[in-house]
Order: C-alpha cells, then structure tokens, then sequence
C-alpha cells in the first residue's frame, strides 16, 4: 500500500523556520520516502505504507520534542497503488 502524508506545524515564524520546523524537515528528507515536498506553510511526502508510518511517527515525536505546540497531519491512501 502506497500512503501520502501532509502535515504542518505550528507556531509558524515567517522570519526564519521555527526548530520544529526544522526538525521535522529533517525526518521527512531522510526517511525513505518520495515525491518529499516541504514549504513554509505544508509538507508532503509518499512512499510504501512501513516507510510514512515510521517517518509520521518519527517527525510527531521530533515537532514535539522541538516546540511543536500544534501538528496537523491527514493520511491519504494514494489511489490506484497497492
């Protein structure tokens, strides 16, 4: 099974991204994942079910740990993929 997360954090901080930003930035780029997309107001990435699973756990606890008052993320199986 193929899964796209997306997800933001909060605070945001327009001047310079906040450590949570950061760090969740950091799990995203470096899990195994693909099409990995990262922005100032939302993040997205796609790979096999074990990999975004262990990457959505990865960066909760990492926003957490770093700040994070706020997280939002939504799970989309990606159609057509199995």
């Amino acid at each position: 099974m193929r899964l796209r997360v997306e997800f933001t954090t909060e605070p945001f901080d327009l001047d310079e991204p906040p450590p949570h930003a950061v760090a969740v930035r950091e799990v995203v780029q470096d899990a195994d994942l693909d099409a990995v997309d990262v922005g100032p107001f939302g993040n997205t990435a796609e790979g096999g079910a074990e990999q975004v699973l262990g990457a959505v756990d990865a960066l909760l606890r990492k926003a957490l740990e770093n700040g994070a008052t706020r997280v939002s993320l939504q799970v989309n199986v990606v159609e057509g993929q199995g």
